[in-house]
């Protein structure tokens, strides 16, 4: 039976930990037939023993998404393991201490500043260094978590994500006509490092979450989102961009 990412080339960045949404796309587009590329950050042999627990062992490449001079070499180094790309996952966000957990009106700029480039900015930026390896009707997919709200805790990671949301449109409008998508995955709150910053009290948020979401949630399993951003990867919405896709057990949808 042929999969679903049958043929599919990928690079999946924020493998971090087992955990890490990106490590459960990664696996399930290995099971649905993808060959990937993961990048890495600052630990390059942490991802690469990650990588021997996949299905297939994917070569590794370092990459800083802030570093200029790293995004420049990004296709040169991706074209040693493939002849192109038909897809690219963003799981990348990071802020420092003093933008989260109640630090919005005290944050100082240099660390909002970061925030901003590695949570928003580098979208456009990894996708800019994939260019010269992207087909046409290849798919980025960035994990977002739903910057419609203030959440308690979030502060200035919440804006980097309602950033983030306008960058996916505006690439959605610029590369439509290269036939490259360009869509996000609201995923509900996961038990994953770079989440240690959403609803304060982390117990009582997922608690409260997933009382109120239609189909419940459960933080410890990235699979409902892992499988959505593969479904985005896939061939089988040729016609969504600039979409954002909640993967949050229905929570958005009810009001207050």
């Amino acid at each position: 039976m042929s999969g679903l990412l049958d043929g599919k080339q990928l690079v999946i960045t924020g493998v971090i930990t087992e955990s890490s949404i990106a490590y459960a796309v990664a696996r399930l587009a290995q099971e649905e037939g993808a060959k990937i590329v993961l990048t890495a950050y600052g630990r390059p042999s942490l991802v690469a023993r990650l990588a021997r627990r996949l299905p297939e062992e994917p070569p590794v490449v370092e990459l800083d998404v802030t570093d200029d001079e790293q995004l420049s070499t990004l296709a040169e180094r991706v074209g040693e393991h493939l002849d192109g790309i038909d897809g690219v996952l963003h799981s990348v966000a990071n802020a420092p201490a003093a933008c989260l957990d109640g630090g919005f009106l005290t944050a100082p700029w240099r660390d909002v500043s970061a925030a901003l480039h590695t949570s928003t900015y580098s979208l456009v930026a990894l996708t800019t260094a994939c260019r010269p390896l992207l087909r046409p009707r290849s798919s980025v997919v960035g994990v977002d978590f739903d910057a419609s709200r203030a959440w308690p805790g979030y502060d200035w990671m919440g804006v980097a994500k309602a950033g983030l949301e306008a960058c996916s449109r505006y690439l959605a409008r610029d590369l439509g006509a290269h036939g490259i998508r360009a869509n996000l995955v609201a995923a509900g709150p996961l038990r994953t490092l770079a989440a240690r910053g959403i609803g304060g009290d982390g117990p009582s948020f997922e608690k409260s979450w997933a009382t109120r979401a239609p189909l419940g949630w459960d933080p410890q399993d990235a699979e409902p989102v892992a499988r959505t951003c593969v479904a985005l990867l896939s061939d089988w919405l040729p016609a969504t961009t600039g979409e954002i896709v909640h993967a949050d057990g229905g929570h958005h949808m009810i009001g207050d």
